[in-house]
């Protein structure tokens, strides 16, 4: 796994994937999802940085430009919703997410307090997406589909 957090960025072409989900005021869920999904020969932009100040204007701003680009880069992204917060930004990355021609996967907490809203509008949008409760479905989810991509690019370049 090629790991990229957030300002960095990298030259890479293989699979990659973007972790999509609250940075801010919640438990660093993303370590748990890395954690299972490391062996996967993909690159990881993770927007969960170490160091970040959302009360300097210049960061927010490098980061939500950061997170936009690789989001577009990415060819997966997958969310996952904490019950320690809203995130308000995530709602409105995956609203976007959901209306793009990629593979969208997401996650939450069985509590996570905007779950109806989630449930209903990824069905009015993109009823084949299944959602996932807790951080191990959703690092399976992503273990699935990223394996499958996998092959077939594995195959696709045999050919």
């Amino acid at each position: 796994m090629i790991y990229v957090e957030c300002p960095n960025k990298v030259k890479e072409t293989k699979l990659s994937l973007f972790l999509a989900g609250g940075i801010h005021n919640c438990r660093a869920w993303q370590k748990d999802i890395i954690s299972i999904i490391h062996p996967l020969d993909i690159i990881l932009y993770n927007p969960r940085r170490e160091k970040f100040d959302i009360s300097n204007p210049k960061m927010t701003e490098e980061q939500i430009t950061w997170e936009e680009e690789m989001i577009r880069k990415a060819d997966v992204v997958s969310f996952y919703f904490c019950k320690e917060t809203e995130c308000p930004i995530t709602l409105y990355e995956m609203g976007n997410c959901v209306m793009m021609d990629k593979p969208v996967l997401i996650g939450m907490d069985s509590d996570y307090s905007r779950r109806k809203d989630v449930e209903i509008q990824v069905k009015l949008k993109r009823p084949e997406i299944q959602i996932v409760y807790g951080i191990a479905n959703l690092a399976d989810s992503i273990k699935k589909l990223i394996t499958k991509k996998l092959r077939v690019s594995d195959y696709d370049s045999a050919e």
